[in-house]
């Protein structure tokens, strides 16, 4: 990652001179940026007409940009009475969300604020987010499009209207507790507290960062003002298809962080194994092989089914820890030793318990699958060794 900081001249009369902002300043305002050049002049145009009147700050840029964005910047900070540093990003991690990360680790200021490089999000609200969470001693302050006062008429097409509004009651349907309190889990323009996120513990996949600090690290107290979506001040949307599968994958990722929620997305993968099995029984059978055979080999399809589930919806994050190959063999050996481990236990459960063959059945189809569980985690997806962060060469 290179890094630039420009602390800006004195052309003009500005408000408020660099010499006069408070070390740290009151605000750092971090703004991800991803082939924004046409963008960021007026962007820190605007910042200065409205921000530094009102209180300190200085503006961190993340870019990820494969046009002259970082130059760009570097020339119009030159006209700033803020600091302005440009933190370019060779490898773009994680997305928007890595650089919002980025910025947050970069920040000097008690406050943060994100914020778009495309101007719909509009800089002269940043002081009301800052002066809002004071108020109200709060960690978080997100503007809303949703609440009265706000609006989301900037957000061109019925089609990313609906887009929008769809993924806005998908997160907040599935995580109730954690985004009581806010109507727009959606929105990129919010004011958090530094005190209140610890960047080390976010694993951003795309652009909802929001989502990400609600979940993963709430403040106990948030609050919102509204803000009314604005055009983009130039060039086109960076939204695409892609960006919303990895947002679905990002809400999957957020939802089996508990131990107890992955495994009952295990099970439910697990019970979706059926099908390729008895598929490949019937397969199997119909060309004259014999039964006990057939359903070993019948079982191999519903583990392979298993194994390529599990990998991309339950445990992609940790897929680095071993190679391709180790994880699919361990995955293997793990499910069938859950039929061999079975039968005895069945037998047990009968013999020594005085249970029914069907109740055996049933508590030993339930241990069986919490052991091939914890067996899934700890033996395949685990480190090798504690701290260990070794990268695959083949596996991811």
């Amino acid at each position: 990652m290179s890094q630039e900081s420009t602390v800006p001249g004195e052309l003009g009369e500005p408000a408020v001179r660099a010499a006069e902002i408070a070390e740290p300043g009151a605000v750092t305002i971090v703004v991800p940026t991803f082939n924004e050049s046409a963008n960021v002049r007026e962007l820190l145009h605007r910042i200065t007409e409205s921000v530094p009147t009102r209180l300190p700050c200085e503006v961190v840029f993340v870019d990820d940009s494969t046009d002259d964005t970082p130059e760009v910047i570097s020339e119009a900070a030159r006209d700033c009475p803020f600091p302005v540093t440009v933190l370019h990003r060779e490898e773009p991690t994680g997305g928007l969300g890595g650089a919002v990360v980025e910025g947050i680790k970069a920040a000097t200021s008690d406050w943060i604020v994100v914020m778009d490089g495309d101007l719909q999000h509009p800089p002269s609200l940043v002081p009301e987010l800052v002066g809002t969470g004071e108020r109200a001693h709060a960690g978080l302050v997100v503007a809303s499009r949703y609440i009265k006062g706000g609006s989301r008429e900037g957000l061109a097409g019925g089609y990313r209207i609906a887009v929008s509004r769809g993924a806005t009651w998908l997160t907040k349907g599935l995580f109730p507790r954690r985004l009581r309190g806010i109507s727009d889990p959606m929105s990129g323009f919010f004011a958090i507290r530094r005190s209140a996120v610890t960047a080390e513990a976010l694993k951003p996949l795309g652009y909802k960062i929001l989502l990400e600090l609600a979940v993963r690290s709430r403040p106990h107290t948030v609050t919102e003002v509204p803000f009314v979506f604005q055009d983009r001040f130039a060039g086109e949307s960076k939204s695409t298809a892609q960006e919303g599968f990895r947002f679905l994958r990002h809400l999957l990722g957020l939802r089996t962080a508990s131990p107890f929620a992955r495994m009952v997305i295990f099970g439910l993968i697990g019970a979706t194994g059926f099908f390729p099995n008895l598929v490949g029984l019937w397969a199997l059978t119909r060309t004259g092989m014999h039964y006990v055979p057939a359903e070993i080999l019948a079982n191999q399809l519903g583990v392979a089914w298993n194994f390529l589930l599990i990998e991309h919806l339950l445990f992609r994050d940790r897929r680095m820890h071993r190679n391709w190959w180790d994880r699919a063999g361990r995955f293997a050996l793990l499910a069938n030793a859950d039929l061999v481990l079975r039968i005895p236990l069945i037998a047990l459960f009968v013999d020594r318990f005085g249970m029914s063959a069907v109740s055996a059945t049933a508590l030993a189809l339930v241990t069986t699958f919490v052991l091939r569980f914890v067996g899934t985690e700890a033996l395949v997806y685990l480190p090798r060794r504690k701290g260990s962060c070794t990268e695959s060469r083949r596996g991811a």
